[in-house]
């Protein structure tokens, strides 16, 4: 009986366990997807308008002009141009409370706010 009381505690100990690893995870891969839309952001700032790009201007863009998804098995995304010279990229992970949030400047000023449970 005792075996049987200390086996169900391990698992519930484990899957605890997994549900945190797979939040980290989870939080891990929102950033990266959001630094990366920030890093196609900037090469879509500095190409010239007449090659596709900005003109030293975030104006016009979207996700889709970068050939990024809305969503992908990490989360769900959004980009919102804040000003000429300002972005946001907004990355909700699939794992409740995962989320990232950048504020990227022209100059190469940026900030990041992450929430992961």
């Amino acid at each position: 009986m005792l075996a049987v009381i200390l086996v169900g505690i391990a698992v519930a100990a484990g899957i605890s366990m997994f549900g945190k690893s797979s939040a980290t995870s989870n939080r891990d891969a929102v950033i990266h997807d959001c630094s990366t839309v920030v890093s196609y952001a900037q090469q879509f700032y500095k190409k010239p308008a007449e090659m596709g790009g900005g003109g030293r201007a975030f104006t016009g863009l979207t996700l889709a002009k970068l050939n990024w998804p809305a969503s992908n098995l990490n989360g769900g995304y959004a980009l919102t141009v804040n000003n000429a010279n300002q972005i946001t990229v907004v990355g909700t992970g699939v794992e409740t409370g995962v989320s990232c949030s950048m504020i990227y400047y022209a100059n190469g000023d940026s900030t990041r706010t992450t929430a992961a449970p």
